[in-house]
């Protein structure tokens, strides 16, 4: 493991390499704003191709970290991070799920069903996984606790359904592992069009955080949990009397599915590697200019980590990340030159500018910085987090995450208005957008968090183009910097931002949790 002072070093070198380069820059005729011209240079700069996505623990992740480093300094920001640095160390261990030596193969009359890893198959990395597993295949519909019975030493066949109402992905776990099943292989919900299952899976990787002082791991075999595609499990179902299709379209539907035994039995074969990584958060800080309010610290963040390379799509298997999420890490780090610069007004209260690592592995960086902060955590007074942004269509409707629960939401709705934009609360919380972004960790420790996402009436060219995205782009090569943009509504929403962030900054009083709110302190 890379200690932090080899990586501040190799991160300093990286970075003035980086910054001596002046790569060419494709789309400025598209771009009018100056502002915006610098902001997507810097995303040029994070999402091109030498950066190699960014993934957790790399070196190319090493390479960027270095590049956000320098220029927070360059911007006169001050650093947060361990030691006197402007880099946190988050230590971590990874396992991954080898494609080479590993199979999944059902047996039964008329032929072996030989299901492609990654393409159609996938299964939960971690670190206990048996190396082999042979057991049979039952059906059992939604998989609630009431359909657990007699499913001991089987593999439990679930409808992946993201529905409220039915149980959940870790409802469906916890009843298997209740019933002492074997293992669980979860049926995509191919009527899920809100966020639609996509093939193939880039890979099976897990990466955790090491916590000092931790429980050791449980002993004996994780239950694998795999996912199988809709076109997988038609395969799995033929000739054996059961309608795949008329079982696909009821699970959309959220109508009763009935259990059954599948005849013949799923074999896996399982290789895995381990090792330990460390991949650092890029912490920086703006002093407030007010004597009396720099004391308390505005939050504002985004994630540098992406995907790096994995399955190829279209012939391509770098997953830049563009949109997700190095145009937000760029947005920081113009904040930060605008201030800098004169164009925007020095802030009253402190501003600490974050570029959190691992968020694409579950928000690692940002639970660590909270777990272990690199400033006093009562100074903190709110996080204004960037991700899920796509500036694909013109910003008249904002989707705000966290809107009710604490005074920010109405700041922000504030800072909307004046700029034409609607607010509206999460319209799809199946998706449980809040929890999947770096907010969540501030909100756990009762610090105000909001994100925010582009938003659209239904039926709409801006629906379309944002279902297309998700379908087409998202965690795929395709978030690269070719990708169709609508500039103009990226200047729009970086002028909402700037404007929130100096409200926030400037406002008599902290931001406050409302009455009734979940993460309010108790």
């Amino acid at each position: 493991m890379r200690t932090l002072a080899s990586a501040t070093l190799l991160a300093a070198l990286c970075a003035s390499s980086l910054l001596a380069q002046t790569p060419a820059h494709p789309r400025d005729k598209e771009i009018h704003d100056p502002d915006t011209l610098a902001w997507w240079h810097t995303t040029e700069a994070l999402a091109g191709d030498d950066m190699e996505g960014r993934d957790t623990g790399s070196a190319a992740y090493l390479r960027a970290a270095g590049y956000v480093q320098a220029r927070f300094q360059a911007a006169g920001l001050q650093p947060a991070g361990d030691n006197g640095t402007y880099l946190q160390a988050v230590p971590m261990q990874q396992v991954d799920v080898l494609g080479d030596g590993t199979t999944f193969t059902v047996e039964r009359k008329g032929g072996p069903i030989r299901l492609a890893f990654l393409q159609e198959i996938t299964i939960g990395a971690a670190s206990s996984l048996p190396p082999e597993l042979t057991a049979p295949l039952t059906f059992r519909g939604y998989c609630g606790k009431d359909t657990m019975a007699g499913v001991e030493a089987r593999i439990v066949v679930c409808f992946g359904t993201k529905r409220q109402g039915l149980p959940s992905a870790a409802e469906r776990s916890a009843n298997a592992r209740a019933g002492h099943a074997a293992g669980i292989l979860n049926v995509d919900d191919p009527y899920f069009s809100i966020e639609p299952p996509r093939w193939p899976s880039p890979y099976s990787r897990s990466v955790t955080l090491v916590r000092a002082g931790a429980p050791p791991p449980e002993r004996g075999p994780a239950m694998p949990s795999m996912t199988l595609s809709a076109a997988a499990f038609t395969r799995l179902l033929a000739g054996t009397g059961q309608d795949a299709a008329a079982i696909l379209k009821a699970g959309g539907a959220m109508q009763p599915l009935s259990s059954f035994e599948i005849p013949g039995t799923m074999h896996l074969t399982l290789r895995l590697a381990h090792r330990e990584i460390s991949s650092p958060n890029v912490l920086a800080l703006l002093p407030g200019a007010d004597p009396q309010l720099k004391d308390e610290v505005e939050v504002v963040s985004a994630h540098l980590d992406g995907y790096g390379y994995g399955t190829p799509v279209q012939g391509d298997n770098l997953y830049n990340g563009a949109l997700d999420d190095a145009a937000y890490v760029a947005l920081l780090i113009q904040l930060a030159d605008d201030i800098h610069a004169g164009k925007l007004p020095a802030p009253k209260r402190s501003v600490l500018f974050c570029a959190f690592t691992g968020e694409e592995k579950g928000l690692l960086g940002s639970h660590w910085f909270v777990e272990h902060p690199t400033l006093a955590p009562g100074r903190l007074i709110a996080d204004v987090n960037l991700d899920q942004l796509r500036p694909l269509f013109p910003l008249k409707i904002m989707t705000v995450e966290g809107l009710s629960e604490s005074t920010l939401g109405q700041t922000a709705r504030e800072v909307a208005a004046s700029l034409q934009i609607e607010v509206r609360p999460d319209m799809e919380p199946e998706r449980g957008l809040l929890r999947r972004a770096d907010e969540f960790p501030f909100l756990g420790i009762h610090v105000p968090g909001i994100g925010f996402v582009f938003g659209y009436d239904p039926g709409t060219e801006a629906e379309r183009r944002y279902r297309q995205w998700y379908e087409v782009r998202y965690h795929r090569p395709q978030d690269d910097l070719t990708q169709p943009m609508d500039f103009d509504a990226a200047l729009h929403f970086d002028t909402f931002f700037y404007k929130l962030v100096e409200t926030v900054a400037n406002a008599p009083e902290r931001p406050e949790f409302l009455p009734g709110s979940q993460f309010g302190a108790k």
